[in-house]
């Protein structure tokens, strides 16, 4: 594996496979009390820039269960909160820690910290990537699926991180991957480069949530203002009525259609009360699996065997 993972379009599907087979492979241990072989005292600095439950918890947990020790840095309490240069954080950061996580709106600071850091960088969030969110999809699907290779996942709603993620890491493992979003609100024009130049599998970008969901063995939404866009609830609201998962849209879907929702969810709106309890099960897997596909993550990037 690289030295960082800053986001999905960076991997191949190689290495994609060889974190989910080590995602569960630490999941399989873990339920079955057996130590996972990993060095012991590894340090874990988490920078958040946004608020969060499952990052937060699944990283800081999935650490300590690897046997060492993940500290929390909010930027109300850190220099970064002060104006310290990222650049300068990544530098004293890899005097004391063996890995950075780090939460936070551009891609670009991310980026620059895996530049300046000399110990590996995980993109916990980023505006543009969610790629701890969808490898913990893929192993979600690939438990229920038993393959991902030539299935159709499709995506309902805002072109936003989670859109780009899932067209790198779809494609990327040979899904057809459909998008349906309003024009306005497309996914971000790298990831739709990437999508033209793939060959091995299909993709489409349509207007029509149910052209997506069309023979569908994957629908994935998320909330329609992503945190930091709460100004815009209301035009988003008026922009995605139509773009909502529910039983209409799930009978367009082949049967046994799963769905994906990387929460929190806004029952109601993205998706019926009725479709996300049918699914919960799907859904709670799936967050569940945050913490067996990051602790892969850091396994493989500070030294696991």
């Amino acid at each position: 594996m690289k030295k960082d993972l800053l986001k999905l379009l960076d991997l191949t599907e190689e290495e994609i496979l060889h974190i989910l087979d080590t995602a569960d492979r630490l999941k399989s241990e873990w339920k079955a009390g057996r130590k996972h072989n990993f060095p012991s005292g590894k340090t874990l600095a988490m920078i958040f820039s946004k608020n969060s439950t499952r990052t937060r918890v699944s990283f800081e947990t999935g650490i300590y269960q690897l046997g060492g020790l993940g500290i929390f840095l909010s930027s109300s309490d850190s220099q970064l909160g002060r104006g310290e240069p990222i650049q300068d954080t990544a530098r004293v950061l890899s005097r004391y820690c063996d890995c950075i996580m780090i939460r936070t709106f551009e891609q670009e600071e991310v980026e620059k910290l895996a530049q300046y850091a000399s110990i590996p960088v995980i993109n916990g969030l980023t505006d543009f990537e969610h790629p701890c969110q969808v490898l913990a999809d893929l192993q979600t699907i690939r438990e229920h699926k038993k393959r991902l290779r030539g299935l159709k996942i499709c995506y309902i709603g805002d072109g936003n991180n989670m859109a780009n993620s899932i067209i790198a890491g779809g494609l990327t493992c040979g899904m057809d991957v459909s998008i349906a979003c309003p024009d306005a609100y497309r996914p971000h024009p790298m990831a739709l480069d990437f999508a033209a130049k793939q060959t091995h599998a299909r993709f489409e970008l349509t207007t029509s949530p149910k052209q997506a969901a069309q023979g569908a063995d994957v629908i994935f939404t998320d909330v329609w203002a992503s945190m930091g866009m709460e100004q815009e609830a209301a035009v988003r609201m008026k922009a995605f009525r139509g773009y909502q998962v529910n039983d209409e849209l799930m009978a367009i879907a082949n049967s046994g259609c799963m769905v994906q929702h990387c929460l929190p969810a806004h029952r109601g709106e993205e998706i019926t009360e009725k479709v996300f309890e049918e699914h919960a099960d799907e859904i709670f897997d799936e967050a569940e699996n945050r913490l067996h596909a990051q602790k892969a993550v850091m396994y493989l990037l500070m030294g696991g065997k």
